[in-house]
């Protein structure tokens, strides 16, 4: 098992690594979409070596980021790698040897594993990874492999036994150069109807990270869902597209079955809310089998999960979280369910930035009296002892209508257009997902500290296991209808 990130000492890896980043923040800064997350770029001044594939020439990937390289070559590197992180490459070559350019400052270090088709498809080789000198002090590795002939699609996983970033990766050569440029993620084509699920050409299967979803089990739940009959409103409710779970927190672990599968004690850790089975092993079955949560109402069987919160080094568990299902859309009637099986990520673990006030992403006082400062570092707010650390996660309301989940956890799902209406690359109209988290704490000047880091790594995951009639239901007459319900789906 790897040791607790908890607590990491000031001489780890990691930390230093830090100061790297903020060197080189402003060489990056171009770099940088409008979410914060790194977009990887291929270079001018790399060096066209023929069978040369430059490691930021993914076509997707978990947990890299890109940085600029002092390598010969210039250029840049993909880096911040740890374990259980992945590149993926398609459509490439491989020939029968493997070169990989890499550097590494952690003496723990790991390895590289080269496998076909998926994350835990067929390994060709493993490369070691050990301390190099600095993480731009560079050598090769290369290895012998017996790979088919023909274009493959080729996932580089990193693995360690430690939970320090352990690598960075310039580039891979391989006997025969790429063929084309990697493709991006693909793009879902609507089919009339605006619940009828769109068609598409994305990849079939989990191992190249798109997860597609079974059309006749999606067709038969969108029927039953169609067929329902909307609940007479009654009470006069407020005209709130809107209903909810009410949770509390099941346990916590160190485990991410979305991002980190089968891979238990990989993750930072994590508190859990609702069912009250979920691992590192978790799927849908799993999960449908199971009848406990720590959510209401019993119908709910999906998992939640959030950072686990610090102070003074002591987890705070949130007092309770209210799962919302709701609608930002001005027409809500065209609102699905979510498939079962459905997963989704929102917010950042690996971004680490200053949170100061008025900046995106804010943790807030809820309660009499507010906020009354800020922690010795700008980045957490104290409260009133009469009001308590809040924060609001929410999800995009649009999916793409093919996939359960994707790459990154987040390229099936995208916002409403500008018109206000789920369209292009996603079509469908999904509930729009809010956690909203109450801490049992006001804060303090000494501040706050997730389990991933710095205030600005807060992120959300869901993972959909409901019974299906309870949830069309509630998405009918709540959600369709634009009335607001409570945890049981009344009026």
């Amino acid at each position: 098992m790897r040791p607790d990130p908890l607590h990491v000492a000031p001489s780890h890896p990691r930390t230093r690594r830090r100061v790297t980043r903020v060197a080189l923040g402003a060489a990056v800064a171009a770099t940088l979409g409008a979410s914060g997350i790194y977009i990887a770029n291929a270079n001018a001044a790399e060096t066209d070596v023929p069978g040369r594939l430059q490691a930021e020439a993914y076509s997707a990937q978990s947990g890299a980021q890109t940085e600029n390289t002092g390598d010969a070559d210039g250029g840049k590197n993909v880096g911040w790698l740890g374990n259980g992180d992945w590149l993926r490459y398609d459509d490439v070559t491989v020939g029968s040897t493997v070169t990989a350019r890499i550097a590494s400052d952690n003496a723990a270090g790991g390895s590289i594993e080269l496998r076909l088709g998926s994350q835990t498809g067929t390994l060709l080789t493993t490369i070691p990874v050990a301390r190099t000198g600095g993480w731009q002090s560079w050598t090769t590795k290369s290895a012998t492999v017996q790979a088919p002939a023909g274009k493959q699609t080729l996932f580089a996983v990193l693995k360690s036994a430690q939970a320090a970033d352990f690598v960075n990766i310039n580039w891979f050569t391989l006997d025969s150069a790429p063929a084309g440029t990697p493709t991006s993620a693909p793009t879902a084509a609507p089919t009339t109807g605006p619940t009828a699920a769109p068609t598409t050409s994305a990849p079939a299967g989990e191992g190249a990270g798109w997860v597609v979803m079974d059309q006749a089990k999606w067709q038969a739940q969108l029927a039953e869902f169609n067929a329902m009959k909307p609940k007479a409103i009654t009470n006069n409710p407020v005209r709130v597209a809107e209903f909810n779970a009410s949770c509390t927190v099941s346990h916590a672990a160190s485990d991410d079955p979305i991002v980190l599968p089968g891979l238990p004690g990989g993750s930072h850790r994590h508190s859990f809310l609702g069912n009250d089975s979920t691992d590192a092993f978790t799927t849908t079955d799993t999960l449908l089998k199971n009848a406990g949560s720590s959510c209401k109402p019993g119908e709910d069987r999906s998992a939640y999960w959030i950072p686990s919160l610090l102070e003074n080094d002591k987890v705070v568990e949130p007092h309770g979280v209210t799962v919302y299902y709701g609608s930002r859309l001005p027409d809500t009637t065209k609102t699905v369910p979510f498939p079962q099986g459905f997963r989704m990520i929102v917010g950042d673990a690996k971004k680490q930035v200053a949170t100061p006030k008025g900046a995106p992403g804010q943790f807030w006082c809820a309660g009499a009296g507010g906020e009354i400062g800020r922690s010795a570092d700008g980045n957490w707010p104290v409260c009133a002892k009469t009001a308590e650390i809040t924060f609001q996660l929410t999800f995009p309301d649009c999916w793409d209508g093919v996939h359960l989940d994707s790459p990154d956890h987040k390229s099936h799902v995208g916002p409403a257009d500008s018109s206000g209406k789920c369209s292009g690359k996603f079509p469908v109209a999904i509930p729009s997902l809010s956690f909203v988290i109450g801490y049992p704490t006001s804060g303090s000047a000494a501040g706050l500290k997730l389990s991933s880091g710095n205030a600005s790594s807060m992120h959300g995951d869901a993972f959909f296991a409901w019974d299906n009639a309870a949830l069309g239901h509630r998405v009918k007459d709540c959600i369709v209808q634009k009335a607001k319900c409570d945890t049981f789906g009344n009026f």
